[in-house]
Protein backbone atom coordinates (compact mmCIF):
# COMPACT_ATOMS: atom_id res chain seq x y z
CA UNK A 1 0.00 0.00 0.00
CA UNK A 2 2.75 2.54 0.95
CA UNK A 3 4.41 1.59 -2.48
CA UNK A 4 1.32 2.16 -4.24
CA UNK A 5 0.73 5.22 -2.73
CA UNK A 6 4.38 6.49 -3.08
CA UNK A 7 3.61 5.85 -6.97
CA UNK A 8 0.27 7.67 -6.82
CA UNK A 9 2.08 10.86 -5.33
CA UNK A 10 5.21 10.30 -7.85
CA UNK A 11 2.49 10.16 -10.84
CA UNK A 12 1.11 13.22 -9.46
CA UNK A 13 4.23 15.01 -8.79
CA UNK A 14 4.92 14.40 -12.54
CA UNK A 15 1.80 15.36 -13.78
CA UNK A 16 1.71 19.11 -11.99
CA UNK A 17 5.38 19.28 -13.54
CA UNK A 18 4.11 18.71 -16.94
CA UNK A 19 1.17 20.96 -16.76
CA UNK A 20 3.47 23.67 -15.02
CA UNK A 21 5.85 23.62 -17.88
CA UNK A 22 3.15 23.49 -20.27
CA UNK A 23 1.56 26.28 -18.84
CA UNK A 24 4.95 28.06 -18.75
CA UNK A 25 5.23 27.40 -22.93
CA UNK A 26 2.20 28.94 -23.06
CA UNK A 27 3.45 32.47 -21.31
CA UNK A 28 6.37 32.28 -22.88
CA UNK A 29 5.35 32.52 -26.38
CA UNK A 30 3.95 36.08 -25.79
CA UNK A 31 6.49 37.00 -28.37
CA UNK A 32 8.09 40.79 -28.69
CA UNK A 33 5.67 43.29 -30.99
CA UNK A 34 2.44 40.95 -31.73
CA UNK A 35 0.23 42.18 -34.69
CA UNK A 36 -2.89 43.46 -33.06
CA UNK A 37 -6.46 43.39 -34.17
CA UNK A 38 -8.77 45.63 -32.54
CA UNK A 39 -12.60 44.97 -33.70
CA UNK A 40 -15.70 47.63 -32.38
CA UNK A 41 -19.20 47.14 -32.86
CA UNK A 42 -21.27 49.95 -32.31
CA UNK A 43 -24.16 49.98 -30.05
CA UNK A 44 -24.19 45.96 -29.92
CA UNK A 45 -25.79 44.73 -26.98
CA UNK A 46 -24.04 42.11 -24.61
CA UNK A 47 -26.82 39.83 -25.48
CA UNK A 48 -26.76 39.69 -29.26
CA UNK A 49 -24.22 37.50 -29.40
CA UNK A 50 -24.40 33.65 -28.97
CA UNK A 51 -21.06 33.65 -26.52
CA UNK A 52 -23.14 35.46 -24.17
CA UNK A 53 -26.12 33.43 -24.20
CA UNK A 54 -27.72 34.07 -27.92
CA UNK A 55 -29.87 31.45 -28.80
CA UNK A 56 -31.82 32.77 -32.17
CA UNK A 57 -28.37 35.54 -33.29
CA UNK A 58 -26.04 33.89 -35.92
CA UNK A 59 -22.34 34.93 -34.68
CA UNK A 60 -20.20 31.74 -35.03
CA UNK A 61 -17.01 33.74 -36.14
CA UNK A 62 -17.01 36.08 -33.08
CA UNK A 63 -18.15 32.76 -30.98
CA UNK A 64 -15.12 31.13 -32.01
CA UNK A 65 -13.04 34.26 -30.36
CA UNK A 66 -14.26 33.43 -27.23
CA UNK A 67 -14.70 29.41 -27.73
CA UNK A 68 -10.49 29.97 -29.10
CA UNK A 69 -9.95 32.59 -26.18
CA UNK A 70 -10.58 34.40 -23.26
CA UNK A 71 -14.55 35.85 -22.60
CA UNK A 72 -14.53 38.83 -20.62
CA UNK A 73 -17.93 38.56 -18.25
CA UNK A 74 -17.49 42.03 -17.00
CA UNK A 75 -16.06 44.46 -19.56
CA UNK A 76 -16.75 47.91 -18.73
CA UNK A 77 -16.78 50.97 -21.58
CA UNK A 78 -15.56 53.71 -19.71
CA UNK A 79 -18.69 55.50 -21.29
CA UNK A 80 -22.48 55.17 -22.56
CA UNK A 81 -21.91 57.40 -25.57
CA UNK A 82 -19.55 56.96 -28.95
CA UNK A 83 -17.54 59.88 -28.80
CA UNK A 84 -16.20 59.71 -25.33
CA UNK A 85 -16.15 55.84 -25.29
CA UNK A 86 -13.83 56.06 -28.29
CA UNK A 87 -11.47 58.38 -27.00
CA UNK A 88 -11.17 56.59 -23.79
CA UNK A 89 -10.20 53.02 -25.86
CA UNK A 90 -7.66 55.22 -27.87
CA UNK A 91 -6.15 56.95 -24.51
CA UNK A 92 -6.34 54.87 -21.69
CA UNK A 93 -8.03 57.56 -19.66
CA UNK A 94 -11.40 59.04 -18.36
CA UNK A 95 -12.46 60.96 -21.29
CA UNK A 96 -13.37 64.01 -18.56
CA UNK A 97 -9.01 63.68 -18.72
CA UNK A 98 -9.07 64.84 -22.42
CA UNK A 99 -11.95 67.21 -22.31
CA UNK A 100 -14.08 64.45 -24.76
CA UNK A 101 -16.70 64.22 -21.59
CA UNK A 102 -20.00 67.05 -22.71
CA UNK A 103 -21.22 69.62 -19.99
CA UNK A 104 -24.27 70.09 -22.59
CA UNK A 105 -27.13 67.66 -23.45
CA UNK A 106 -25.53 66.78 -26.64
CA UNK A 107 -22.45 64.09 -25.69
CA UNK A 108 -21.26 63.49 -28.75
CA UNK A 109 -20.21 64.97 -32.35
CA UNK A 110 -22.88 65.40 -34.74
CA UNK A 111 -21.50 67.35 -38.07
CA UNK A 112 -18.23 66.89 -39.87
CA UNK A 113 -18.21 70.58 -39.54
CA UNK A 114 -17.39 70.74 -36.13
CA UNK A 115 -14.51 72.22 -34.40
CA UNK A 116 -13.81 69.80 -31.26
CA UNK A 117 -12.26 66.58 -31.24
CA UNK A 118 -9.87 64.60 -29.76
CA UNK A 119 -6.81 66.99 -28.65
CA UNK A 120 -3.54 66.50 -30.37
CA UNK A 121 -2.04 66.67 -26.79
CA UNK A 122 -3.39 63.29 -26.57
CA UNK A 123 -1.52 59.78 -26.30
CA UNK A 124 -3.13 57.52 -28.36
CA UNK A 125 -1.89 54.16 -28.29
CA UNK A 126 -1.82 54.44 -32.25
CA UNK A 127 0.87 57.18 -31.82
CA UNK A 128 3.25 55.04 -29.43
CA UNK A 129 2.68 52.05 -31.92
CA UNK A 130 4.05 54.10 -34.87
CA UNK A 131 6.70 55.17 -32.92
CA UNK A 132 7.74 51.80 -32.36
CA UNK A 133 7.95 50.80 -36.02
CA UNK A 134 4.11 49.10 -36.37
CA UNK A 135 2.52 49.79 -39.58
CA UNK A 136 -1.10 51.79 -38.20
CA UNK A 137 -4.73 51.75 -39.87
CA UNK A 138 -7.89 52.69 -38.70
CA UNK A 139 -11.42 51.88 -40.98
CA UNK A 140 -14.58 52.73 -40.57
CA UNK A 141 -16.16 54.89 -38.15
CA UNK A 142 -13.86 57.69 -36.28
CA UNK A 143 -16.41 60.17 -34.71
CA UNK A 144 -13.68 61.96 -32.78
CA UNK A 145 -13.78 65.01 -35.04
CA UNK A 146 -11.97 66.31 -38.20
CA UNK A 147 -11.01 70.34 -38.14
CA UNK A 148 -10.14 72.98 -36.02
CA UNK A 149 -9.37 76.42 -38.13
CA UNK A 150 -9.81 75.32 -41.37
CA UNK A 151 -11.43 72.21 -44.27
CA UNK A 152 -7.93 71.34 -44.54
CA UNK A 153 -6.00 71.20 -41.14
CA UNK A 154 -7.02 67.51 -40.10
CA UNK A 155 -5.69 68.68 -36.71
CA UNK A 156 -8.34 65.99 -35.24
CA UNK A 157 -7.93 63.84 -38.10
CA UNK A 158 -7.45 59.49 -37.84
CA UNK A 159 -3.78 60.58 -39.50
CA UNK A 160 -2.63 63.17 -36.96
CA UNK A 161 -3.47 60.37 -34.37
CA UNK A 162 -1.05 57.90 -35.21
CA UNK A 163 -2.38 56.15 -38.45
CA UNK A 164 -1.06 55.58 -41.49
CA UNK A 165 -3.84 54.77 -43.39
CA UNK A 166 -7.28 55.65 -43.07
CA UNK A 167 -10.43 54.63 -44.60
CA UNK A 168 -13.96 55.26 -43.63
CA UNK A 169 -16.28 57.97 -41.76
CA UNK A 170 -15.74 61.14 -40.52
CA UNK A 171 -18.24 60.91 -37.78
CA UNK A 172 -20.87 58.60 -37.30
CA UNK A 173 -23.38 56.87 -39.10
CA UNK A 174 -26.92 58.07 -38.19
CA UNK A 175 -30.83 57.62 -39.82
CA UNK A 176 -30.32 61.31 -41.96
CA UNK A 177 -27.38 59.59 -44.07
CA UNK A 178 -29.77 56.96 -45.59
CA UNK A 179 -33.00 57.94 -47.49
CA UNK A 180 -36.22 56.70 -46.12
CA UNK A 181 -34.28 56.19 -42.52
CA UNK A 182 -35.73 59.44 -40.63
CA UNK A 183 -33.98 61.65 -38.39
CA UNK A 184 -32.49 61.04 -35.44
CA UNK A 185 -32.58 65.24 -34.68
CA UNK A 186 -36.43 65.25 -35.35
CA UNK A 187 -36.75 62.42 -33.31
CA UNK A 188 -34.69 63.84 -30.15
CA UNK A 189 -35.85 67.67 -30.67
CA UNK A 190 -39.28 67.47 -32.14
CA UNK A 191 -40.94 69.03 -29.18
CA UNK A 192 -38.51 71.36 -29.05
CA UNK A 193 -38.33 72.52 -32.33
CA UNK A 194 -42.37 72.44 -31.99
CA UNK A 195 -42.21 74.66 -28.79
CA UNK A 196 -39.94 77.43 -30.23
CA UNK A 197 -41.53 78.01 -33.33
CA UNK A 198 -44.93 78.45 -31.15
CA UNK A 199 -43.12 80.66 -28.47
CA UNK A 200 -42.34 82.60 -31.80
CA UNK A 201 -45.80 82.72 -33.34
CA UNK A 202 -47.37 83.64 -30.43
CA UNK A 203 -44.89 86.53 -29.17
CA UNK A 204 -44.77 88.30 -32.71
CA UNK A 205 -48.86 87.74 -32.89
CA UNK A 206 -49.27 89.45 -29.73
CA UNK A 207 -47.05 92.52 -30.48
CA UNK A 208 -49.04 93.08 -33.74
CA UNK A 209 -52.09 92.83 -31.86
CA UNK A 210 -51.18 95.03 -29.05
CA UNK A 211 -49.67 97.58 -31.41
CA UNK A 212 -52.96 97.54 -33.32
CA UNK A 213 -55.49 98.29 -30.94
CA UNK A 214 -52.80 100.89 -29.60
CA UNK A 215 -52.30 99.42 -26.19
CA UNK A 216 -48.45 99.37 -27.32
CA UNK A 217 -46.70 100.94 -29.97
CA UNK A 218 -44.31 98.63 -31.41
CA UNK A 219 -41.92 99.89 -34.32
CA UNK A 220 -43.21 97.77 -37.62
CA UNK A 221 -39.47 98.15 -38.25
CA UNK A 222 -38.73 95.94 -35.52
CA UNK A 223 -41.15 93.85 -36.07
CA UNK A 224 -40.24 93.40 -39.62
CA UNK A 225 -36.43 92.74 -38.30
CA UNK A 226 -37.93 90.10 -36.20
CA UNK A 227 -39.89 88.20 -38.91
CA UNK A 228 -36.81 87.90 -41.28
CA UNK A 229 -34.28 86.44 -38.51
CA UNK A 230 -36.67 84.43 -38.31
CA UNK A 231 -37.64 83.24 -41.70
CA UNK A 232 -33.45 83.27 -41.77
CA UNK A 233 -32.83 80.38 -39.02
CA UNK A 234 -35.84 78.76 -40.97
CA UNK A 235 -34.32 78.55 -44.44
CA UNK A 236 -30.75 77.62 -43.10
CA UNK A 237 -31.79 74.81 -40.90
CA UNK A 238 -34.21 73.62 -43.60
CA UNK A 239 -31.12 73.68 -45.91
CA UNK A 240 -28.92 72.27 -43.33
CA UNK A 241 -31.13 69.12 -42.28
CA UNK A 242 -31.97 68.90 -46.04
CA UNK A 243 -28.51 68.62 -46.95
CA UNK A 244 -27.55 66.70 -44.12
CA UNK A 245 -26.29 63.45 -45.77
CA UNK A 246 -24.05 65.31 -48.51
CA UNK A 247 -22.57 67.51 -45.79
CA UNK A 248 -22.14 64.80 -42.78
CA UNK A 249 -22.19 61.16 -44.76
CA UNK A 250 -18.90 60.55 -46.60
CA UNK A 251 -16.50 58.20 -46.85
CA UNK A 252 -12.65 59.40 -46.89
CA UNK A 253 -9.48 57.54 -47.68
CA UNK A 254 -6.71 59.26 -45.74
CA UNK A 255 -7.50 63.27 -46.11
CA UNK A 256 -9.78 62.48 -49.24
CA UNK A 257 -13.34 61.82 -50.07
CA UNK A 258 -13.96 59.22 -52.38
CA UNK A 259 -17.85 59.17 -51.83
CA UNK A 260 -20.08 62.01 -50.79
CA UNK A 261 -22.86 61.21 -49.89
CA UNK A 262 -21.94 57.42 -48.57
CA UNK A 263 -23.41 54.53 -50.34
CA UNK A 264 -24.48 51.63 -48.29
CA UNK A 265 -24.10 49.36 -51.23
CA UNK A 266 -21.80 46.69 -50.04
CA UNK A 267 -20.36 48.97 -47.58
CA UNK A 268 -19.33 46.03 -44.83
CA UNK A 269 -17.89 44.19 -47.66
CA UNK A 270 -15.83 47.00 -48.45
CA UNK A 271 -14.52 47.93 -45.50
CA UNK A 272 -13.25 43.92 -45.06
CA UNK A 273 -11.72 44.61 -48.15
CA UNK A 274 -9.78 47.34 -46.81
CA UNK A 275 -8.88 44.81 -43.67
CA UNK A 276 -7.70 42.33 -45.28
CA UNK A 277 -5.51 43.90 -48.37
CA UNK A 278 -3.93 46.03 -45.42
CA UNK A 279 -3.02 42.57 -43.55
CA UNK A 280 -1.74 41.66 -46.87
CA UNK A 281 0.69 44.77 -47.33
CA UNK A 282 1.78 44.00 -43.85
CA UNK A 283 2.51 40.17 -43.82
CA UNK A 284 6.24 40.41 -43.19
CA UNK A 285 5.98 43.55 -40.65
CA UNK A 286 4.52 44.16 -37.60
CA UNK A 287 0.77 46.37 -37.54
CA UNK A 288 -2.18 47.67 -35.67
CA UNK A 289 -5.23 47.45 -37.19
CA UNK A 290 -8.44 49.09 -35.97
CA UNK A 291 -11.70 47.96 -37.77
CA UNK A 292 -14.44 49.86 -36.18
CA UNK A 293 -17.84 48.27 -37.19
CA UNK A 294 -20.79 50.90 -38.37
CA UNK A 295 -22.84 47.79 -37.61
CA UNK A 296 -25.42 48.21 -35.89
CA UNK A 297 -25.37 51.71 -35.20
CA UNK A 298 -28.44 53.27 -37.16
CA UNK A 299 -29.17 53.25 -40.02
CA UNK A 300 -29.14 49.75 -39.92
CA UNK A 301 -28.11 48.23 -43.79
CA UNK A 302 -26.94 45.00 -44.82
CA UNK A 303 -26.27 43.62 -48.16
CA UNK A 304 -28.24 41.31 -50.49
CA UNK A 305 -26.61 38.08 -49.48
CA UNK A 306 -27.80 39.03 -45.82
CA UNK A 307 -30.78 40.52 -45.92
CA UNK A 308 -33.89 38.66 -44.63
CA UNK A 309 -31.61 35.99 -43.05
CA UNK A 310 -31.74 36.26 -39.50
CA UNK A 311 -34.48 35.93 -37.30
CA UNK A 312 -34.69 39.20 -35.83
CA UNK A 313 -35.56 41.39 -38.99
CA UNK A 314 -32.60 43.95 -40.13
CA UNK A 315 -30.97 44.33 -36.99
CA UNK A 316 -30.69 40.78 -36.59
CA UNK A 317 -29.03 40.59 -40.62
CA UNK A 318 -26.66 43.18 -39.47
CA UNK A 319 -25.31 41.49 -36.48
CA UNK A 320 -24.66 38.22 -38.91
CA UNK A 321 -23.36 40.48 -41.42
CA UNK A 322 -20.61 41.54 -39.09
CA UNK A 323 -20.23 38.09 -37.86
CA UNK A 324 -19.45 37.11 -41.32
CA UNK A 325 -16.76 40.30 -41.78
CA UNK A 326 -14.70 39.08 -38.32
CA UNK A 327 -14.27 35.59 -40.01
CA UNK A 328 -13.19 36.71 -42.93
CA UNK A 329 -10.37 38.50 -40.81
CA UNK A 330 -9.48 35.42 -38.92
CA UNK A 331 -9.17 33.35 -41.85
CA UNK A 332 -6.57 35.49 -43.79
CA UNK A 333 -4.63 35.48 -40.21
CA UNK A 334 -4.77 31.44 -40.51
CA UNK A 335 -3.88 31.33 -44.50
CA UNK A 336 -1.25 34.19 -44.08
CA UNK A 337 0.48 32.03 -40.73
CA UNK A 338 0.03 35.23 -38.59
CA UNK A 339 -3.05 33.84 -35.73
CA UNK A 340 -0.32 32.85 -33.43
CA UNK A 341 1.43 36.18 -33.85
CA UNK A 342 -1.65 38.72 -33.82
CA UNK A 343 -4.00 39.61 -30.68
CA UNK A 344 -7.71 39.62 -31.73
CA UNK A 345 -10.07 41.95 -29.85
CA UNK A 346 -13.72 42.03 -29.86
CA UNK A 347 -16.04 44.54 -28.46
CA UNK A 348 -18.59 47.59 -28.60
CA UNK A 349 -18.32 51.20 -27.75
CA UNK A 350 -21.45 50.72 -25.65
CA UNK A 351 -24.61 48.73 -25.19
CA UNK A 352 -27.77 48.36 -27.29
CA UNK A 353 -29.66 51.31 -28.22
CA UNK A 354 -33.07 49.79 -27.13
CA UNK A 355 -35.05 53.07 -27.97
CA UNK A 356 -34.44 53.09 -31.73
CA UNK A 357 -37.68 52.09 -33.45
CA UNK A 358 -38.13 52.43 -36.71
CA UNK A 359 -40.87 54.60 -38.27
CA UNK A 360 -42.81 51.22 -38.72
CA UNK A 361 -42.15 49.90 -35.36
CA UNK A 362 -40.05 47.07 -35.81
CA UNK A 363 -36.49 47.30 -32.92
CA UNK A 364 -33.52 48.91 -34.47
CA UNK A 365 -31.94 48.51 -31.15
CA UNK A 366 -30.65 44.92 -29.81
CA UNK A 367 -30.60 43.26 -26.69
CA UNK A 368 -28.14 43.93 -23.39
CA UNK A 369 -29.22 40.01 -22.08
CA UNK A 370 -30.20 40.62 -18.21
CA UNK A 371 -29.17 44.01 -17.54
CA UNK A 372 -30.66 47.40 -17.08
CA UNK A 373 -30.93 50.18 -19.54
CA UNK A 374 -28.77 50.78 -22.22
CA UNK A 375 -27.09 53.20 -24.25
CA UNK A 376 -26.67 56.54 -22.54
CA UNK A 377 -26.81 55.01 -19.54
CA UNK A 378 -24.80 53.55 -16.64
CA UNK A 379 -27.01 51.12 -15.77
CA UNK A 380 -25.16 47.59 -17.04
CA UNK A 381 -27.13 47.20 -19.65
CA UNK A 382 -25.41 50.96 -21.13
CA UNK A 383 -22.14 50.14 -19.84
CA UNK A 384 -21.08 46.14 -19.86
CA UNK A 385 -19.90 45.45 -23.16
CA UNK A 386 -18.54 42.16 -25.05
CA UNK A 387 -14.95 41.54 -24.33
CA UNK A 388 -13.01 39.07 -26.19
CA UNK A 389 -9.56 38.23 -26.91
CA UNK A 390 -7.97 35.69 -29.00
CA UNK A 391 -3.94 34.86 -29.21
CA UNK A 392 -3.18 31.17 -30.10
CA UNK A 393 -0.52 29.45 -27.91
CA UNK A 394 -0.31 32.57 -25.71
CA UNK A 395 -3.74 33.37 -23.89
CA UNK A 396 -5.90 30.12 -22.73
CA UNK A 397 -8.69 29.11 -25.07
CA UNK A 398 -11.93 28.39 -23.63
CA UNK A 399 -11.27 30.99 -20.41
CA UNK A 400 -14.09 32.81 -19.01
CA UNK A 401 -12.97 36.01 -16.42
CA UNK A 402 -15.29 37.88 -14.20
CA UNK A 403 -13.41 40.55 -13.02
CA UNK A 404 -14.21 44.04 -13.56
CA UNK A 405 -12.18 45.30 -17.00
CA UNK A 406 -12.74 48.41 -19.07
CA UNK A 407 -12.10 49.19 -22.64
CA UNK A 408 -9.36 51.67 -21.34
CA UNK A 409 -7.06 48.68 -20.54
CA UNK A 410 -6.34 48.22 -24.07
CA UNK A 411 -4.17 50.96 -23.94
CA UNK A 412 -1.69 49.40 -21.92
CA UNK A 413 -1.97 46.41 -22.87
CA UNK A 414 -0.99 46.95 -26.76
CA UNK A 415 1.79 49.24 -25.15
CA UNK A 416 3.34 47.09 -23.16
CA UNK A 417 3.23 44.29 -26.09
CA UNK A 418 4.98 46.98 -28.49
CA UNK A 419 7.49 47.52 -26.16
CA UNK A 420 6.75 50.92 -25.66
CA UNK A 421 7.09 53.06 -22.84
CA UNK A 422 3.73 54.21 -21.02
CA UNK A 423 3.51 57.67 -20.60
CA UNK A 424 4.76 58.97 -17.51
CA UNK A 425 3.34 62.82 -17.65
CA UNK A 426 -0.14 61.82 -17.22
CA UNK A 427 -2.59 59.45 -15.38
CA UNK A 428 -3.05 56.51 -17.61
CA UNK A 429 -6.83 54.86 -16.02
CA UNK A 430 -6.30 51.21 -17.56
CA UNK A 431 -4.14 48.69 -16.66
CA UNK A 432 -2.19 45.84 -18.62
CA UNK A 433 -4.63 42.91 -19.15
CA UNK A 434 -2.21 40.59 -20.04
CA UNK A 435 -1.31 38.95 -16.18
CA UNK A 436 -4.89 38.41 -16.04
CA UNK A 437 -5.90 36.77 -19.33
CA UNK A 438 -2.42 34.66 -18.66
CA UNK A 439 -3.41 33.43 -15.19
CA UNK A 440 -0.87 35.08 -13.41
CA UNK A 441 -3.37 36.71 -11.10
CA UNK A 442 -6.60 36.23 -10.22
CA UNK A 443 -7.79 39.92 -9.19
CA UNK A 444 -8.32 42.71 -11.48
CA UNK A 445 -6.14 45.71 -10.95
CA UNK A 446 -9.51 47.95 -11.15
CA UNK A 447 -10.80 48.23 -7.49
CA UNK A 448 -12.62 51.21 -8.27
CA UNK A 449 -14.07 52.73 -11.72
CA UNK A 450 -15.75 55.70 -12.29
CA UNK A 451 -19.03 56.02 -14.59
CA UNK A 452 -19.83 58.98 -16.27
CA UNK A 453 -23.07 60.21 -17.75
CA UNK A 454 -21.48 63.37 -20.22
CA UNK A 455 -18.94 65.38 -18.05
CA UNK A 456 -21.41 64.44 -14.82
CA UNK A 457 -20.06 61.52 -11.86
CA UNK A 458 -23.04 59.13 -11.96
CA UNK A 459 -21.91 55.97 -10.44
CA UNK A 460 -19.02 54.10 -8.87
CA UNK A 461 -17.86 50.96 -8.74
CA UNK A 462 -15.87 48.96 -6.25
CA UNK A 463 -14.21 45.63 -5.76
CA UNK A 464 -13.12 45.24 -2.64
CA UNK A 465 -10.05 43.61 -2.45
CA UNK A 466 -10.85 40.99 0.49
CA UNK A 467 -14.47 40.33 -0.95
CA UNK A 468 -16.62 38.47 -3.90
CA UNK A 469 -19.04 41.45 -3.43
CA UNK A 470 -18.82 44.56 -6.60
CA UNK A 471 -20.50 47.34 -5.14
CA UNK A 472 -22.11 50.08 -7.42
CA UNK A 473 -23.28 53.24 -6.21
CA UNK A 474 -25.15 55.60 -8.43
CA UNK A 475 -26.01 59.55 -7.32
CA UNK A 476 -28.64 59.87 -9.96
CA UNK A 477 -30.70 57.92 -12.54
CA UNK A 478 -31.93 58.37 -15.69
CA UNK A 479 -35.99 58.95 -15.64
CA UNK A 480 -37.15 56.64 -17.63
CA UNK A 481 -39.81 57.51 -20.59
CA UNK A 482 -42.76 55.67 -20.20
CA UNK A 483 -41.80 55.78 -16.48
CA UNK A 484 -42.59 51.85 -16.54
CA UNK A 485 -40.06 51.22 -19.88
CA UNK A 486 -36.33 50.88 -19.57
CA UNK A 487 -35.81 53.34 -21.49
CA UNK A 488 -36.34 57.49 -22.97
CA UNK A 489 -37.93 56.60 -25.70
CA UNK A 490 -39.52 60.18 -26.07
CA UNK A 491 -36.55 61.79 -26.39
CA UNK A 492 -34.34 58.84 -27.86
CA UNK A 493 -31.65 58.61 -25.43
CA UNK A 494 -31.42 59.46 -21.81
CA UNK A 495 -29.99 62.82 -20.66
CA UNK A 496 -27.80 63.26 -17.62
CA UNK A 497 -29.14 66.37 -15.75
CA UNK A 498 -31.68 68.51 -14.05
CA UNK A 499 -35.71 67.52 -15.15
CA UNK A 500 -34.11 64.21 -17.08
CA UNK A 501 -32.60 62.85 -13.64
CA UNK A 502 -33.46 61.71 -10.53
CA UNK A 503 -30.83 62.61 -7.54
CA UNK A 504 -30.68 60.09 -4.77
CA UNK A 505 -28.86 61.44 -0.76
CA UNK A 506 -28.58 58.48 -0.10
CA UNK A 507 -26.87 57.30 -3.55
CA UNK A 508 -28.66 54.19 -4.52
CA UNK A 509 -26.72 50.77 -3.41
CA UNK A 510 -26.27 47.62 -5.06
CA UNK A 511 -24.53 44.65 -5.23
CA UNK A 512 -23.60 43.16 -8.58
CA UNK A 513 -22.80 39.87 -7.49
CA UNK A 514 -25.66 38.81 -5.94
CA UNK A 515 -27.89 41.62 -8.24
CA UNK A 516 -26.76 41.99 -11.90
CA UNK A 517 -29.47 43.24 -13.50
CA UNK A 518 -30.03 46.21 -10.23
CA UNK A 519 -33.36 45.59 -9.05
CA UNK A 520 -33.27 45.99 -5.47
CA UNK A 521 -31.42 48.90 -3.97
CA UNK A 522 -29.72 47.82 -0.84
CA UNK A 523 -30.25 49.89 2.27
CA UNK A 524 -29.61 50.10 5.91
CA UNK A 525 -31.54 47.37 6.88
CA UNK A 526 -30.81 44.92 4.48
CA UNK A 527 -27.12 45.50 4.53
CA UNK A 528 -25.53 46.12 7.53
CA UNK A 529 -22.60 47.55 6.34
CA UNK A 530 -24.37 50.44 4.05
CA UNK A 531 -22.55 53.32 5.64
CA UNK A 532 -19.55 52.10 5.49
CA UNK A 533 -19.57 51.12 1.96
CA UNK A 534 -20.79 54.40 1.03
CA UNK A 535 -17.93 55.71 3.21
CA UNK A 536 -15.37 53.96 0.95
CA UNK A 537 -16.74 54.74 -2.16
CA UNK A 538 -16.85 58.85 -1.12
CA UNK A 539 -13.21 58.48 -0.34
CA UNK A 540 -12.15 57.33 -3.17
CA UNK A 541 -14.52 59.81 -5.39
CA UNK A 542 -12.34 62.18 -3.09
CA UNK A 543 -9.11 60.81 -4.55
CA UNK A 544 -10.60 60.90 -8.07
CA UNK A 545 -11.70 64.24 -8.31
CA UNK A 546 -8.34 65.59 -6.91
CA UNK A 547 -6.68 64.14 -10.51
CA UNK A 548 -8.31 66.04 -12.24
CA UNK A 549 -7.27 69.07 -13.97
CA UNK A 550 -9.35 71.87 -16.02
CA UNK A 551 -8.77 71.00 -19.55
CA UNK A 552 -10.62 72.61 -22.96
CA UNK A 553 -14.48 71.52 -23.66
CA UNK A 554 -13.70 69.85 -26.90
CA UNK A 555 -18.12 69.23 -26.30
CA UNK A 556 -19.39 72.58 -26.17
CA UNK A 557 -21.72 73.58 -27.65
CA UNK A 558 -18.91 76.26 -29.89
CA UNK A 559 -17.36 73.37 -30.63
CA UNK A 560 -20.19 71.03 -31.65
CA UNK A 561 -22.21 73.34 -33.70
CA UNK A 562 -21.96 73.46 -37.33
CA UNK A 563 -19.34 75.61 -38.80
CA UNK A 564 -19.45 76.18 -42.91
CA UNK A 565 -16.03 77.23 -43.06
CA UNK A 566 -14.81 73.33 -41.67
CA UNK A 567 -16.96 71.25 -44.26
CA UNK A 568 -15.79 69.00 -46.51
CA UNK A 569 -16.86 68.92 -49.69
CA UNK A 570 -15.28 67.08 -52.66
CA UNK A 571 -16.89 69.19 -55.10
CA UNK A 572 -18.14 72.36 -54.17
CA UNK A 573 -21.53 73.56 -51.53
CA UNK A 574 -23.22 74.36 -55.16
CA UNK A 575 -22.54 71.37 -56.63
CA UNK A 576 -24.04 69.86 -53.26
CA UNK A 577 -21.01 68.29 -52.20
CA UNK A 578 -21.59 64.98 -54.67
CA UNK A 579 -19.02 62.84 -55.72
CA UNK A 580 -18.12 59.20 -56.15
CA UNK A 581 -15.03 57.68 -56.84
CA UNK A 582 -15.60 54.62 -55.13
CA UNK A 583 -18.67 52.79 -57.29
CA UNK A 584 -19.54 49.51 -56.83
CA UNK A 585 -18.73 48.22 -60.66
CA UNK A 586 -15.12 49.08 -60.24
CA UNK A 587 -14.78 46.61 -57.05
CA UNK A 588 -13.64 42.61 -57.12
CA UNK A 589 -14.96 40.55 -54.82
CA UNK A 590 -13.72 40.41 -51.25
CA UNK A 591 -11.40 37.28 -50.84
CA UNK A 592 -9.32 36.51 -48.23
CA UNK A 593 -6.36 35.97 -50.32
Amino acid sequence: HLFLHTRKKMRLLVFLIICQCGIKNVNSHSASNPNIILLMADDLGIGDLGCYGNRTLRTPNIDRLAKEGVTLTQHIAASALCTPSRAAFLTGRYPIRSGMAAYSRVGVFLFSASSGGLPSEEITFSKLLKQRGYSTALIGKWHLGMNCESSNDFCHHPLSHGFDYFYGLAVTNLRDCKLGQGSVFLKGTEKSIVTSIQIIGITLVSLATVHFIGFLKVPFQALGYCLLITAILLVVLLFFFYNFRYLNCFLMRNHQIIQQPLSYENLTQRLTKEAVQFIGRNTDAAFLLVLSYLHVHTALYASKNFIGKSKHGLYGDAVEEMDWSVGQILDVLEKRNLNTKTLVYFTSDQGAHIEEISSSGEAHGGYNGIYKGGKSTNWEGGIRVPGLLLWPGVIQAGTYIYEPTSNMDIFPTVIKLAGAQLPYDRIIDGHDLMPLLQGKIIRSKHEFLFHYCNAYLNAVRWHPRNSESIWKVFFFTPNFNPEDSNGCYDSHVCFCYGRFVTRHDPPLLFDLSRDPEEKVPLTPETESHFYEILDVILRAVDNHTKSLHAVPDQLSWDNLLWKPWLQLCCSSLFQSCYCDYESEENLPEVHSE
